[in-house]
């Protein structure tokens, strides 16, 4: 998470940076927290506060209220997704940041490889690691930027994040490390495809029309014939590029090949018909 590293930058680890998810029953833990770390000058990450809205309004309010001289290196970071119930004098009293995707593949892309780095690439030994690596940063930019075309693109507007993408190269990581432990000659693209497909993105999925175009891009993007030596595999091709992985595997090879994409996708990319942006220019104009 980027405030992770910003405490990390700033030299807020351990004790001094601390971070609590809210749900039901974390009302008494949140107070406690909030409490020691106003005094003692840590940095305090609250996440999902729109499912604690209750106790915003009842306590972090009045708290915040309240406190009149709190340590100077005191910071409360909150977190929340969209919510009407929000209290308004918390959002007068803070600087509020939004993040959104970037729009198109090419941004949307950059954005999720350069939080990575070599010794992310290079931390799994398996030859099928980092064009994997590759694959899943296209797919997770193809399911955020596909929302652009409305109901074409998805009957349901989902929020996919970083937090996806992240656990999926953990994932990744794992298994192919298991398998080059094993000598297995097989990669497991089932089980991969299921965890990152039906589990990871499809656990936010609730529309089995979504949920099977969500499949089907994995299905089209992760298997053997990544590797075809005879024939080499396009993620998608249009009249302006075709998406392929990179020849260059490493960083700078992955951001060269980023470099390349245009800055403008067709929907072709998609998967969908021309006609598709018609929407999608309407609405933005």
């Amino acid at each position: 998470m980027d405030v992770t590293k910003l405490a990390d930058s700033m030299g807020f680890t351990g004790n001094k940076f601390r971070y609590i998810s809210l749900g039901q029953g974390m009302e008494s833990e949140a107070d406690l927290y909030l409490d020691s770390s106003s005094t003692r000058g840590h940095w305090l990450l609250l996440m999902n506060c729109h499912l604690l809205t209750d106790w915003l309004k009842s306590s972090l309010e009045k708290k915040l209220d309240l406190m009149t001289k709190p340590n100077k290196e005191f910071r409360l970071w909150l977190t929340t997704q969209p919510t009407d119930l929000f209290p308004l004098g918390i959002l007068q009293k803070s600087l509020k940041i939004v993040t959104e995707p970037p729009d198109g593949l090419k941004a949307n892309m950059k954005g999720t490889i350069s939080k990575l780095s070599d010794e992310d690439l290079n931390s799994c030994p398996h030859e099928a690691f980092k064009p994997l690596v590759f694959t899943v940063a296209f797919f997770h930019a193809i399911v955020q930027d596909r929302r652009k075309y409305g109901k074409i693109g998805w009957n349901v507007t989902y929020d996919f994040n970083d937090s996806d993408f992240r656990i999926s190269f953990s994932l990744l990581n794992m298994y192919l490390k298991k398998a080059r432990i094993n000598k297995d000659e097989v990669i497991p693209w089932n089980s991969l495809k299921y965890l990152i497909g039906e589990a990871m993105y499809g656990g936010r999925v609730t529309d089995d029309y979504d949920r099977r175009v969500l499949v089907t891009y994995l299905d089209e993007y992760m298997g053997d014939f990544l590797f075809d030596k005879n024939r080499e595999f396009f993620y998608a091709k249009s009249d302006e590029y075709n998406y392929g992985v990179p020849k260059q595997l490493n960083l700078e090879g992955f951001l060269n090949t980023l470099n390349e994409l245009p800055i403008i996708n067709s929907p072709v990319v998609f998967g969908l018909h021309p006609n598709a942006e018609i929407t999608y220019f309407a609405n933005a104009a």
